[in-house]
């Protein structure tokens, strides 16, 4: 009877022991959302920056976004994300008045949520969400304007791919401050198609010739203004910044074309994310503070690894 009783004790033990094994095997799945479209090549980098802290994190990992970068499509996104009930959701806060609305319900279901990219620390934090990892916008483009203004600069054109980007239209007025000008007219308004933003930029600086020197807010921008700079012969000649990297960016920092390009650091902005949701979710640590993943100032000297990884990890 005893020798039952411990085999029955045992058999009962393990009952109740293999669900809890089952259930610790079950990996977290968080979700990465942003506002770009299919069609805009820089993201790569936060996808393979998402992939590779799934791995090492032994998480699941899924992305999503717009196809044409709607952002009423992105609201809906985040809601249907948040039904799926992940253990997190990462997401860019691109517009607070369009976002805001499905990021909060998100969080009052009880779904941690972190900020990346797009939005302020305040921001937020007036969603609920756990923090922000990116850069500060206006920080960024007030530290270029101050390089240029070093550099001899009293004049530019900001040019604008993403218009209906609050938070990005910062890195202008930053610009246009740390030069110590009025932002005024300065900053165009290209669109997102590349034929577009290359005759734009061509019109601009037909109509304004004694314009010193073009930012531009990344590679959807940068590449159709260098073929722009290229037809109109200024190439070299007119002073060249832009925000982030890519190939066709790279190419132009090493041959003398642009001047530098301020780095963010996609790669970090979706790492990171992924990494602290694991951790507290598994040990209940959380970095105190929000996280600046730029900005960083890329020229010709210090293109080594950048060039190597450009558009896959930088």
């Amino acid at each position: 009877m005893k020798k039952f009783k411990l085999l029955t004790a045992a058999i009962f033990s393990m009952a109740i022991a293999a669900p809890l094994v089952s259930m610790s095997a079950v990996a977290e799945r968080y979700v990465l959302i942003s506002h770009a479209p299919d069609s805009d090549s820089w993201w790569n980098t936060v996808k393979n920056g998402m992939t590779l802290a799934g791995k090492q994190m032994d998480v699941t990992v899924e992305y999503r976004n717009p196809p044409t970068g709607d952002l009423a499509d992105m609201a809906r996104i985040i809601q249907q994300a948040a039904a799926s009930k992940p253990d997190g959701i990462i997401t860019t806060l691109a517009d607070f008045d369009v976002l805001s609305g499905p990021i909060r319900s998100a969080v009052d279901q009880g779904i941690n949520v972190i900020i990346m990219n797009s939005g302020t620390p305040k921001q937020a934090r007036d969603v609920g969400a756990l923090m922000f990892v990116g850069q500060p916008e206006y920080d960024a483009g007030f530290a270029a304007g101050q390089r240029a203004e070093k550099d001899g600069i009293k004049s530019f054109v900001c040019v604008n791919h993403a218009i209906s980007n609050a938070v990005v239209a910062e890195r202008c007025r930053g610009f246009a401050d740390g030069l110590g000008v009025d932002l005024g007219n300065s900053m165009l308004d290209s669109g997102q198609d590349p034929a577009e933003i290359k005759n734009r930029v061509l019109a601009y600086l037909s109509a304004n010739p004694k314009t010193e020197a073009i930012l531009t807010l990344g590679p959807t921008s940068a590449d159709p203004t260098l073929l722009a700079l290229q037809e109109n012969g200024l190439a070299g000649d007119i002073y060249f910044g832009t925000f982030d990297l890519g190939e066709n960016i790279v190419k132009g920092i090493k041959s003398g074309v642009i001047n530098w390009a301020i780095d963010q650091q996609p790669f970090l902005q979706a790492y990171l994310p992924i990494v602290i949701l694991a951790n507290y979710d598994r040990f209940g640590v959380l970095p105190g503070n929000n996280i600046n993943s730029g900005p960083g100032f890329v020229t010709k000297e210090g293109l080594e690894l950048v060039e190597k990884y450009a558009g896959e990890y930088r």
